[in-house]
């Protein structure tokens, strides 16, 4: 019997990404297994033979806590499509035969999208030739987008670091008003959902409005209708803070970033590189309507600020990596964990697996019931479903006064 797994990151990283991980490693130590060896840089870095013994990196329980703390992917990540093995099984031998060379028996990718392709062809070619190793999906994402999943790690802290980033920009903006007025846009992370853009509004509270508009993907983008509701609230308030999603698009399909300039890379999986939708957007206030405007993006701080993680958030990455690998090796393959949402108050929730086929290359949007009427902001049952998911902190190990991280394997390091 096989009794080695190996484990590989691919994908946007995330603040919880690092605890799957953990939890991967900590159930298979756990369950007797030989040696849990890490790919570097996802399935791209597995066909070039990188990979390492994670049991030279996390040494003791230290570590262990370390790499929950950690931010981005400890093993490093790629986004790489797998071809169709009925047209070309050749990259499907080459991955086969280094699995046999490490006597893997279990199989672990944590993702999201595109890495669950993988997992979904990965499973497939092995059915077809007899193969013994198990593969299964460890959800990972910010977007939150993964289907037949309540949520996914990564979400919980993306969300949390956001309304907090979020309450702290309304706060500064508050003091810097203009006499014509001023108007902010923040431009969030979400190609086609729109979870973390709707997040902004868990800053609203006793000492705090909260974004004035938010804009999601899910729904139509009228820029007429924007400018109109600006100019409104131009004339009641002296500043307004935006809240978009960098996919928002217009009726006729465009990417309201694409109004400003045209998009010129586009990845393996198809996906176009979206930026500048709050420049445009502020830019065009300004032309329009005559206001000083901003344009900001959280860009990949709202990914890697691990010192704003979500404890729920880390607790459930850890579980998310335990569960796959406990699957694995219990002889489960051509699944993901899920989570499943047993209660909101108290909160609780349980681990579940699911046929992969039904997950890969889906997508999760935010219900258009829980989008208000006027397009222009979320819903309470949208804030029902969030907060508690952003529940709880986990504290830095701080060293000299900034966060410890655990050091990333020197391969990562090199060309």
């Amino acid at each position: 019997m096989r009794n080695n797994v190996i484990v590989g990151q691919s994908g946007g990283p995330t603040a919880a990404i690092n605890a799957s991980l953990a939890g991967v490693y900590r159930c298979a130590v756990d369950m007797g297994v030989s040696k849990v060896y890490g790919m570097l840089r996802g399935i791209q870095g597995l066909l070039e033979e990188q990979y390492i013994d994670l049991s030279e990196h996390i040494r003791c329980q230290l570590d262990e806590e370390l790499l929950k703390r950690t931010p981005a992917s400890f093993l490093g990540s790629c986004r790489y499509k797998l071809p169709d093995f009925k047209k070309d099984s050749a990259v499907y031998d080459k991955i086969f035969a280094i699995l046999d060379r490490l006597d893997i028996g279990a199989f672990i990718y944590i993702g999201g999208n595109d890495s669950m392709d993988t997992i979904q062809k990965l499973s497939d070619y092995a059915a077809v030739i007899g193969h013994p190793t198990k593969f299964i999906g460890c959800p990972k994402t910010v977007d939150n987008d993964l289907p037949l999943t309540d949520h996914t790690p990564g979400f919980g802290s993306a969300a949390k670091y956001i309304a907090v980033s979020m309450k702290e920009i309304l706060r500064d903006t508050i003091c810097q008003a203009p006499a014509k007025g001023s108007v902010t846009v923040v431009e969030i992370m979400g190609r086609n959902a729109g979870w973390l853009t709707g997040a902004t509004a868990l800053c609203r509270g006793e000492d705090c409005e909260g974004p004035d508009l938010i804009y999601l993907p899910e729904s139509i983008f009228d820029i007429e209708d924007f400018k109109a509701k600006i100019s409104q609230l131009l004339a009641i308030k002296s500043t307004i803070v935006v809240a978009v999603s960098e996919g928002i698009r217009v009726a006729d399909g465009r990417y309201v970033c694409e109004l400003g300039a045209d998009i010129d890379y586009v990845d393996v999986f198809g996906h176009k590189q979206l930026t500048g939708t709050a420049t445009y957007l502020a830019n065009y206030l300004t032309a329009q309507l005559g206001c000083k405007s901003r344009a900001m993006e959280l860009n990949i701080l709202q990914r890697a600020g691990s010192h704003l993680a979500s404890l729920t958030d880390i607790q459930e990455a850890f579980l998310a990596g335990s569960a796959a690998a406990k699957a694995a090796l219990d002889g489960q393959t051509g699944q993901m964990v899920t989570f499943q949402r047993i209660s909101d108050s108290p909160y609780r929730c349980e681990t579940a697996l699911k046929d992969i086929h039904q997950i890969a290359n889906g997508e999760q949007c935010v219900p258009l019931e829980w989008i208000d009427e006027a397009n222009a902001d979320v819903t309470k049952e949208f804030m029902t479903y969030v907060t508690p998911l952003i529940q709880g902190e986990l504290q830095p190990i701080m060293v000299n006064g900034v966060p410890r991280h655990l050091y990333a394997p020197k391969q990562l390091l090199r060309k």
